[in-house]
């Protein structure tokens, strides 16, 4: 079976087959012991280790837990399908009444043939997303409803559920972006972030999936607090910032604060324009060829932004 096989390869032992339907044991990779203590049921996608009491209620989870590489999650993906988007107990009492994906929703990846959805894989492949891209982040669509002519780009969090999406017309004309009535206070694409990683801040999902490796959409141009909080908790090392060229007064308090905090930070100048419009590998030699931002170099941001705001007036 393909699930079980891949199951395999991202634990590193074979899952014994119990008597109950679909529950598989394995060796736990979360603690040592003589016998196979990690449950698993392939159709449910729950999973418990009965010595270290870790668990979760989809695979996301797991391969998240045990740093799952892209492919792996692809691979997951187009067996099981998105991530589940269940509403989670410990979440914003606004975000469990509202929060779930549109009910018109429809994956990409599915046979539908509907003109909306031959036009939604052109509107994302002229923004350089490819199939793999729309398996990851479980991209879908919308031709009716609230969202009509939309494609809808969820974000899951560090449990594989929903805690925010955008929707992006993708013709010209009218509002460019409809997002759901919750508070941004999230951590965007948090399901797929290494935080022992330098991670990378950028301002929208479509910067974030042109830059691929650890990059967290802020939804706009500030951090939000749970984010700020995680950051402090996991130790972050090192946090390179892509906002707009519209967005340097964010930038620079960014800069600031993380500075402070004993954070080394890098300021990647997007001169040519976004990532998303960039593209993959121009973005990379970017972030490659930042060097740490010094004290002095903030020092001339703050005096560059000043200049500028006196030649606006």
């Amino acid at each position: 079976m393909k699930l079980v096989n891949l199951l395999n390869r991202v634990i590193g032992n074979n899952g014994r087959l119990l008597k109950k339907a679909n529950e598989y044991m394995y060796w736990s990779p979360f603690t040592s012991h003589h016998k196979p203590k990690l449950q698993i049921n392939i159709k449910t996608g729950k999973w418990h280790c009965w010595i270290s009491n870790q668990g979760g209620h989809n695979l996301f989870q797991l391969f998240k837990k045990l740093k799952a590489n892209r492919e792996q999650f692809t691979e997951l993906g187009e067996l099981v399908g998105k991530p589940s988007h269940s509403l989670s107990s410990n979440r914003e009492k606004v975000n469990e009444k509202i929060l779930r994906l549109p009910n018109e929703f429809k994956p990409m990846w599915t046979n539908g043939g509907s003109i909306i959805q031959r036009h939604s894989w052109v509107y994302l492949q002229n923004r350089g997303i490819t199939k793999g891209d729309i398996l990851r982040y479980g991209i879908g669509y919308c031709d009716g409803g609230l969202y009509s002519n939309r494609v809808i780009i969820p974000s899951y969090d560090s449990d594989g559920e929903l805690n925010y999406f955008v929707g992006r017309n993708i013709y010209n004309g009218g509002m460019k972006y409809k997002n759901p009535p919750v508070s941004k206070n999230v951590i965007g694409f948090d399901l797929f972030i290494n935080w022992e990683e330098p991670i990378v801040l950028c301002e929208g999902v479509f910067d974030a999936m042109a830059i691929k490796r650890n990059a967290i959409p802020l939804f706009g141009k500030t951090v939000p607090k749970i984010l700020m909080k995680k950051i402090y908790e996991n130790c972050v090392k090192s946090i390179y910032i892509l906002l707009d060229r519209d967005a340097i007064k964010d930038s620079i308090k960014m800069i600031d604060g993380f500075m402070k905090n004993g954070i080394n930070v890098y300021f990647v100048n997007l001169e040519e324009g976004d990532p998303s419009d960039v593209g993959f590998e121009k973005t990379i030699k970017l972030i490659k060829g930042a060097g740490q931002t010094s004290f002095s170099d903030l020092m001339r941001m703050r005096l560059n932004g000043k200049k500028r705001k006196y030649m606006e007036i």
